[in-house]
């Protein structure tokens, strides 16, 4: 199969593009992500039809946040866009004309990641995407594993205190309540407010309270020394860490792989990862240590990793 469209379903915008057999992006299209779940249909619609002008187009991968059926055609349960059960797949098929395969976000994120960027050479990989929320996803012997009914590395819901704090999915204590990028700038806050004297830096890049700090604000603070961004990336790191010791138990990987805009900050947060998933995982001194290395397609690895799900059939 030749080229093909991957689309990523994002909070504001849509993104489509398509993509070679190398994972290369030929051409992209980005329109508004409208507020009605009957909209967001006719925009992918749209962006299809638009960036496939010109081009011969064999299939349309979409990878959208949420849980999608076994079937990859139906996604069950999307709370960003209020999806339930929704036959996402008909419903553009219908539009476009084209095989449609529906995977989630992350799942195509972390596919795009083992076929082209820093999963190549791995064939067991486990993804995590340190976003706004936790998502993650599976590859084992070179195939995603996407569970029985088609949901499985929700990694993110994971209850990882017992009841913690409160989860926008309803329930409490949930590993990205800890390790995300709300939890950072919630650290970064907690920490400025207790001891303002080490947060000058940080304070004084936003409005100069602790309420005003953004997660820029400390990724900016800390590359300027300012101690409280320090700690609070420490914070991140050390439950991200942690986290990945637990999945490396369950699942064994060669490698991790962290992708998701706080992974952007390279070192800064991916070294104290990496100490704390030494330090945690059950037999460190003896068994041999998956590599926990940083995601390399950025943004894109959503829209590749569609493209190249729909490629698959």
């Amino acid at each position: 199969m030749g080229l093909t469209i991957g689309v990523d379903i994002g909070g504001t915008k849509i993104a489509a593009g398509v993509v070679d057999e190398e994972g290369s992006i030929l051409e992209t299209s980005k329109v508004s992500t409208p507020p009605t779940p009957e909209g967001v249909v006719d925009a992918i619609a749209d962006a299809v039809r638009t960036v496939s002008a010109g081009h011969d187009i064999e299939a349309v991968g979409i990878g959208a946040a949420g849980y999608v059926d076994d079937k990859r055609a139906t996604v069950i349960f999307a709370p960003n866009i209020n999806w339930r059960h929704e036959a996402l797949k008909d419903k553009v098929e219908q539009r476009v004309g084209l095989p449609v395969v529906v995977e989630n976000d992350a799942n195509a994120a972390a596919w795009g990641e083992y076929r082209f960027g820093a999963g190549q050479g791995h064939d067991d990989v486990v993804c995590i995407t340190l976003g706004t929320g936790l998502g993650g996803g599976i590859i084992i012997g070179g195939k995603l594993h996407r569970g029985r009914f088609g949901v499985a590395a929700e990694f993110g819901h994971v209850r990882v205190v017992p009841d913690g704090l409160l989860c926008g999915c309803g329930s409490q204590g949930c590993w990205e309540q800890y390790a995300s990028g709300r939890a950072l700038v919630r650290y970064a806050k907690q920490r400025a407010n207790a001891t303002p004297e080490n947060a000058a830096v940080l304070l004084g890049l936003g409005d100069g309270t602790p309420e005003g700090i953004q997660g820029k604000h400390i990724s900016d603070a800390a590359r300027q020394g300012d101690p409280v961004a320090i700690d609070s990336f420490r914070e991140l790191a050390r439950w991200a860490g942690a986290g990945l010791a637990d999945l490396a138990s369950l699942f064994d990987p060669s490698a991790f792989i962290v992708g998701g805009g706080v992974s952007d900050e390279g070192d800064l947060v991916l070294e104290p990862i990496r100490k704390s998933f030494r330090r945690w995982l059950v037999g460190n001194q003896w068994r041999p240590h998956a590599q926990v290395l940083a995601a390399q397609l950025g943004g894109k690895a959503g829209l590749v990793g569609a493209a190249d799900l729909a490629r698959q059939g």
